[in-house]
């Protein structure tokens, strides 16, 4: 140690290790239980092509969901459709029938074959598409198919009851197109 050094700032010098014994390490080869085992190309072929064949069975369901799925709005869809133009048309059928019974007393039999006529086949084609009628006379008031707009007395029938039908309502399959406006005898 030189005297004019301060023994705090002394740096410890390094060990000096062989070269031989560090690059006797990186040459160790590795046991043959610890290299991962290599594929053939075989395998990685197969291994790819039943990757493939899940991705395509996935693409194929996704795709049949799909067309269950448009089928599925189509339908709706269309029958919406349907309901739509029927109920658009119940005026027009509510007028016919207006015109028949004005036509009842009518001297001018043509006009009232002619109506009668184009009243039939609207009939004809509400009863293709399914539409019914509500008519409930007598029957008790169901506030799901009727709307009450008057109030008849106790001589009109049973309390809770329909005892005219002032509108025609009509449903299509199980959905309403048009509630009924009946008179109703008070409870």
């Amino acid at each position: 140690m030189n005297p004019q050094e301060n023994p705090q700032e002394r740096i410890p010098e390094e060990e000096e290790v062989p070269e031989s014994a560090e690059t006797a390490e990186e040459e160790t080869p590795a046991p043959e239980a610890e290299k991962p085992a290599e594929k053939t190309e075989a395998e990685a072929a197969e291994e790819k092509a039943a990757e493939y064949l899940a991705m395509a069975q996935r693409i194929q369901a996704d795709f049949e969901n799909f067309r269950r799925r448009n089928e599925s709005v189509r339908a709706d869809s269309f029958a919406e459709g349907k309901r739509d133009v029927a109920a658009a048309m119940l005026p027009v059928l509510d007028n016919l029938e207006r015109a028949a019974e004005a036509g009842a007393g009518s001297a001018d039999e043509a006009l009232k074959n002619g109506v009668d006529l184009v009243l039939k086949q609207m009939n004809e084609v509400y009863r293709k598409l399914d539409v019914t009628p509500i008519d409930r006379v007598g029957e008790k008031f169901d506030p799901n198919l009727e709307n009450a707009i008057l109030q008849g007395t106790e001589e009109d029938g049973e309390p809770g009851t329909v005892c005219q039908v002032l509108q025609k309502g009509y449903k299509m399959g199980d959905r309403i197109l048009r509630h009924a406006m009946v008179k109703v005898v008070p409870e």
